[in-house]
């Protein structure tokens, strides 16, 4: 009984696998499109903007540091493909203020174009241990890493809904996916983007717009390095057991699968029950809209 019982699991895996790619969305064409990244003047966030640019996108870096934003723009329109694009630099800090980050959005559409994809890579990681944290870095990571996320989503999301097109990414961390010695403060924080992104790709999905997480591993990044300097012994002893990924390696495939709209195994399996979701926000929707026809024409 138990190995048939596997064996049905294993073969409803493997059918949800072979299902998903039809109900995948078209991949986002990066020619000409207008991507804005968050975290961008270095790390992961100029890797991105690197792998888009090469692609023929507009790009828009945001970040908080004005001197790396116009290094990092000369380092990525090296990688140009044709003489129309550009490389637009907005120096914000997109978790304090959302009528800052929302008056830096239409800036940038205002000259780019509306938003096509949205790469929020802006992020920052302190670690100890849960006793020897001040409440204030709890306070701190959960600003950048989670409202520094929410802010420049919020305000790219109405245009995306009107134009029906549109992704979203946002990059969490494994340790969003596990909690570890020493990262009560990061985890949770980054965590909870994969509440936020997952909650928000069943509101945004009817209009064609799509919502991806990456969980890149350790990366050798300037944030990385900043991050050693405050780990326990045994973090580092843990982080030691992983090996480290090039930037590059990472970017290119948060691109790819932001592209793409790629699954997971765990979200493959939860097809099942975010169809039948689906179905019931579907019907609110057309139930919303033959409201507004009945309440204009009455």
């Amino acid at each position: 009984m138990l190995l048939l019982a596997a064996a049905f699991l294993v073969a409803f895996v493997l059918l949800l696998y072979m299902v998903s790619p039809l109900i995948s969305p078209k991949p986002l064409a990066l020619p000409g499109a207008h991507v804005v990244v968050t975290g961008g003047s270095s790390g992961i966030g100029k890797c991105v903007a690197i792998e888009c640019y090469k692609q023929g996108a507009f790009i828009t870096l945001v970040a908080r540091n004005e001197d790396k934003l116009l290094q990092a723009k000369k380092e990525i329109e090296k990688h140009s493909v044709n003489d129309k694009q550009v490389v637009l630099c907005i120096s914000v800090d997109v978790s304090q203020d959302y009528s800052q980050v929302e008056n830096v959005i239409k800036q940038a559409q205002e000259k780019l174009g509306p938003v096509d994809m949205l790469v929020n890579c802006a992020g920052m990681s302190l670690s100890g241990k849960f006793e020897d944290l001040e409440v204030s870095t709890f306070e701190r990571l959960m600003s950048v890493n989670y409202l520094g996320s929410v802010y420049p989503s919020r305000a790219v999301i109405t245009t995306m809904k009107e134009r029906r097109v549109g992704r979203i990414v946002f990059v969490s961390s494994q340790a969003g996916q596990l909690g570890l010695f020493g990262f009560t403060a990061y985890s949770s924080s980054k965590f909870a983007i994969r509440g936020l992104a997952e909650a928000l790709q069943m509101e945004v999905k009817p209009y064609n717009v799509y919502v991806t997480v990456a969980y890149p591993p350790d990366t050798d990044t300037p944030g990385f390095a900043e991050e050693n300097k405050t780990k326990p012994l045994e973090t580092r002893l843990i982080s030691e057991t992983t090996s480290v990924c090039k930037p590059e390696q990472v970017a290119k495939q948060i691109v790819k699968d932001a592209i793409v709209v790629t699954m997971g195994l765990f979200r493959t399996i939860a097809l099942f029950y975010i169809g039948s979701f689906d179905s019931i926000v579907r019907r609110c929707m057309m139930q919303r809209a033959k409201s507004e026809i009945a309440d204009k024409t009455a």
